[in-house]
């Protein structure tokens, strides 16, 4: 189903999307899905990658019967949660593998938003920490007419007040790469360029950026490139098929399996998360794309 490109979606809009698609499907109860990861042919712990999955996709199925499934298809962790979270996690011997901040549009760009967003980072830090974990996402926010080096400016000047404690902390902020094009209109980090010049700029190991393949094939393609040249600079990546962010089969138009090997090749200690809208069996979907990135 096509996503609204309404500049104030975020990753909650995105989640009643992907809750529609799924409910127009039969709800899975815990045996069904446990079938479905079972019958996946191989086990993400058998390639080099250290795949995980996001938890807002999956909004019809409980926290607790998608560790479940993550574990069995041997995902490493689940991204895009909360401290309240991690309990069950943990009960599955699954890891955050990326753990949430503050809102998407009202990011580091905006002043206004710093005392805020830095409150917040500050908290997932501290909860990160404690479970010896290692990522917290950020955002740049929208310009809201910023202009861009301004609001890059303004990105270096919250940065380097977070970046120390997040470097006391051996955490590592993931600010994400996103489209401005479909799906958040008005973003700032929009394109690789701007984002790594943005790391650069910050000069620390426990800043770099989170590449989400689906954002960034719609910004400016040549994915594969674009990670063998600029790789340094990223701490962790998104899955997603493009048109439409489904599944990553035949379906969309990026080879995965490519990608997948590219990414592997280079040895960087990161992990590789998936996140799609299913709009088939989810668990299933999620099998088989784990198993697509099996290099």
């Amino acid at each position: 189903m096509p996503l609204s490109p309404k500049p104030e979606n975020t990753r909650r809009d995105l989640f009643r999307a992907a809750t529609a698609a799924v409910a127009a499907g039969a709800t899975l109860g815990s045996a069904t899905s446990t079938a479905f990861a079972a019958g996946a042919r191989k086990s993400a712990a058998e390639g080099r990658l250290k795949q995980s999955v996001c938890r807002w996709c999956y909004g019809k199925i409980s926290l607790d019967e998608l560790c479940s499934a993550a574990k069995q298809i041997g995902l490493v962790g689940i991204d895009l949660l909360s401290p309240p979270d991690f309990e069950t996690i943990k009960k599955h011997g699954l890891v955050c593998t990326m753990v949430g901040s503050h809102p998407l549009s009202d990011g580091l760009c905006d002043p206004k938003f710093h005392e805020k967003s830095l409150e917040m980072m500050n908290a997932a830090i501290e909860a990160t920490s404690k479970e010896v974990w290692r990522n917290v996402i950020c955002f740049s926010g929208n310009r809201r007419g910023i202009d861009d080096k301004v609001g890059m400016d303004n990105c270096v000047k919250a940065l380097r007040k977070i970046v120390p404690v997040a470097e006391k902390a051996n955490v590592v902020l993931n600010m994400e790469l996103l489209n401005s094009k479909v799906d958040h209109a008005d973003y700032m980090c929009d394109n690789t360029r701007w984002g790594v010049e943005l790391v650069k700029r910050v000069g620390s190991d426990n800043f770099k950026l989170l590449y989400d393949i689906y954002h960034m094939q719609i910004m400016e393609g040549d994915v594969i490139r674009t990670i063998e040249k600029d790789h340094a600079a990223f701490g962790h990546y998104h899955t997603g098929g493009n048109p439409g962010r489904h599944e990553i089969d035949e379906s969309q138009e990026l080879n995965y399996k490519a990608i997948a090997r590219a990414i592997a090749d280079l040895k960087d200690e990161v992990f590789f998360a998936h996140e799609f809208i299913p709009v088939r069996e989810p668990l299933k979907s999620l099998a088989e794309a784990v198993e697509l990135c099996i290099v």
